[in-house]
C-alpha cells in the first residue's frame, strides 16, 4: 500500500511539473512537483524509505507522466509511436534520479543534494545520445516566476537547480528533525529571494543600451497544416513575400522607416540562389520594405544540404548567413536510419541536413543579429557565443507548422523568452506560421501573433553590447554544478550499501545490560 501510494504521489508530481510549463505555465506548480517527488523518495514515518530499486521506479514514473503530457506534439503529424518512444526513452534516464534520490534521501540533509543529483541526471538526458533533447529541461517551466531571473548568472542549469531547492526544501518540512526543518525553510526561500533581487537589480539593464533599431518580423502563414505543406514551397514563399508588401505598405503610410526584417526558418524553402524564379520574389519582398531581410532557405554546398538563414540586402545583395548548426535528430537528419525505418515507416522523411559551424551572428547593415534557428534555442552555447561575438539583437526564425495548434510553438517561446533574459538582449521570433513574437530583455513578450494567421509585427527595440555572467561564465557554473551532483549521487550510491538510518537521520542509542553481581 505504501509503495503504491508513493507511485501515484510520484505521477502526480510529473503533473504538476508539466502545468508548469506553457501554455499554461504555472510556474509554482514545478516547486509542488519537485516537493511531491522527493517526499516520495524519502523516508515516513520513522521508517526507512523505499529501496533503490522502489526508488528508481518513481523517478520512472515521475518522469513518463511528466513527459507524456509535455510531448504530444512529437506526434501531431508522425502518428504516436514517436511521440510515445521519446516519453520512454527520455523517462529512462530518471531511473538514476530515483535511484540517486532514494540514496541521498537516507541522509539526515539529504534534501540539501538532491538538486544537484536531479541537474546531473537532466544534463544526461539534455546532452546524449545524439545531442540529447535540451527541450525538456525544467527550467524552460519557470519563465513566468522569479526563479527565471537566475538565469543570468548560471544559465537554465542554475534555474533548474533553483526551482528543485525550493521543492526540496519544502519536503523538509515533513523531517522530525527541528534543525533539518529550519534548514529547509532557509533552502526553499534563498532561491526565491535570489530570484527576486536579481530580477530588480541585474536583468535588463538599460545602461548597457547603445542604440536602437526598428524591426520588423514578417509571418506569411502556410497554405494549410501538416508534413504535406513543404511540397507546396512555392506558396508559402509567396505568402511571405505578399505579407512583406503589406508591412511595406502599411509603414510607408505611417511614415515610419525599417531598419530590418526578419522571415521565418523555412520561409523561402525553394533556394533562391539556384531558383530564378525563388530568387525574384524574394528580391521582391527585400525591395518592397527597402531594408535587410533575414530570409530562411535551404541551401546546398559541398558538404550537402544546409539549413540557412541569409541576409538579403536591396542595395548589395547576398550578405552574412548561419547555417544550422544543432540540427533537429528524427527530422532534420536521421541517425542509424537503416535501423529505425524497422520501427516506423516516417523514417525516410527525415532529412539529410549537414550542421554548420558553431557561428550565430549575422551582420545586417550597422547591426549585428544573433541567430538561433527554431530547435537551437534549446541549446546553451548559441545565444552565449552570439553576445560573446558581438551581437547586439537577438532572433530566433522558427517552422512550427509541423506541429499544427499544439503546445510546441508556446514551450519554444518560453526559451527564446528566458535567453534574452540570459544574455540581456532584446529578440525577435519569426515564424512560418505562429507564433510571432517581440521579446524585450527582460523576457517580457510586447506583441505577439496567433496561430496559422498572416501577420507582422513592428516594434523599436533596444541594442545592447552588455556581457551577462552566465554568457561569459554559464558553461563553467554548470560544470561545477553537474560535477557536484555527479559526487553527490557516487557518494550516496555507495552508502547506501549500508544499512539506512531511521527517519530523523540519528542513530537510535545502544544500551547495554549489566549482569546482576
Amino acid at each position: 500500500m505504501t509503495l503504491l501510494l508513493r507511485l501515484f504521489l510520484a505521477a502526480a508530481s510529473g503533473f504538476l511539473a508539466f502545468t508548469s510549463n506553457e501554455p499554461l505555465g504555472w510556474w509554482f506548480m514545478a516547486v509542488f512537483g519537485m516537493a511531491g517527488l522527493y517526499i516520495s523518495l524519502m523516508p515516513w514515518k520513522g521508517r526507512p524509505g523505499p529501496s533503490l530499486r522502489a526508488g528508481a521506479l518513481l523517478g520512472f514514473v515521475h518522469a513518463l507522466v511528466l513527459y507524456l503530457f509535455m510531448l504530444p506534439w512529437i506526434g501531431e503529424f508522425v502518428g504516436n509511436l514517436p511521440y510515445v518512444a521519446l516519453a520512454l526513452f527520455c523517462a529512462l534516464s530518471a531511473l538514476i534520479t530515483g535511484l540517486g534520490g532514494v540514496a541521498v534521501a537516507r541522509w539526515r540533509y539529504g534534501f540539501l543534494a538532491f538538486p544537484f543529483v536531479y541537474l546531473f541526471v537532466e544534463w544526461v538526458r539534455s546532452s546524449f545520445p545524439f545531442g540529447g533533447f535540451a527541450w525538456v529541461r525544467l527550467a524552460w517551466g519557470q519563465i513566468n516566476g522569479p526563479l527565471a531571473n537566475l538565469v543570468v548568472w548560471g544559465g537554465p542549469a542554475l534555474v533548474t537547480l533553483a526551482t528543485v531547492m525550493v521543492g526540496a526544501g519544502l519536503a523538509g518540512l515533513f523531517v522530525r528533525d527541528r534543525r533539518v526543518r529550519v534548514t529547509a525553510v532557509v533552502m526553499a526561500i534563498v532561491p526565491l529571494l535570489a530570484g527576486l533581487l536579481t530580477g530588480l537589480t541585474v536583468v535588463n539593464h538599460e545602461d548597457a543600451t547603445v542604440g536602437d533599431v526598428t524591426v520588423a518580423a514578417v509571418q506569411g502563414n502556410v497554405p494549410r497544416m501538416g508534413l504535406d505543406f513543404n511540397a507546396q514551397r512555392r506558396a508559402v514563399l509567396g505568402n511571405h513575400v505578399k505579407v512583406t508588401e503589406q508591412l511595406a505598405a502599411q509603414v510607408g503610410e505611417s511614415g515610419q522607416e525599417l531598419d530590418l526584417v526578419i522571415w521565418p526558418e523555412n520561409s523561402s524553402d525553394v533556394n533562391p540562389f539556384a531558383d530564378e524564379r525563388a530568387g525574384e520574389l524574394v528580391d521582391r519582398g527585400v525591395a518592397a520594405v527597402d531594408a535587410p531581410v533575414l530570409v530562411g532557405t535551404i541551401t546546398r554546398d559541398e558538404v550537402g544540404d544546409r539549413n540557412t538563414m541569409v541576409v538579403m540586402d536591396p542595395e548589395t545583395g547576398r550578405g552574412d548567413h548561419h547555417h544550422k548548426h544543432f540540427l533537429q535528430p528524427f527530422g532534420e537528419y536521421m541517425p542509424l536510419r537503416d535501423f529505425f525505418r524497422m520501427f516506423s515507416p516516417y523514417v525516410d522523411q527525415a532529412g539529410d541536413f549537414k550542421p554548420g559551424p558553431p557561428e550565430f551572428t549575422v551582420r545586417m547593415r550597422d547591426v549585428i543579429v544573433g541567430v538561433a534557428t527554431c530547435y537551437e534555442v534549446a541549446f546553451d552555447p548559441a545565444y552565449r557565443q552570439a553576445v560573446l561575438d558581438g551581437a547586439q539583437l537577438l532572433s530566433t526564425p522558427t517552422n512550427n507548422a509541423t506541429f499544427g495548434f499544439t503546445d510546441m510553438t508556446y514551450q519554444q517561446l518560453a526559451m527564446s523568452r528566458m535567453r534574452a533574459i540570459e544574455v540581456d538582449r532584446a529578440l525577435v521570433v519569426a515564424a512560418t506560421s505562429g507564433v510571432s513574437a517581440i521579446i524585450h530583455p527582460d523576457g517580457s513578450v510586447s506583441q505577439k501573433t496567433g496561430i496559422f494567421h498572416p501577420g507582422t509585427l513592428v516594434e523599436t527595440l533596444p541594442l545592447r553590447d552588455s556581457i551577462t555572467f552566465a554568457a561569459r561564465y554559464g558553461q563553467v557554473v554548470q560544470w561545477g554544478l553537474i560535477i557536484l551532483g555527479g559526487m553527490f549521487l557516487a557518494a550516496a550510491l555507495v552508502a547506501a550499501r549500508r544499512k539506512p538510518l531511521p527517519a530523523t537521520g540519528k542513530r537510535r542509542p545502544t544500551t547495554s545490560r549489566r549482569r546482576p553481581s
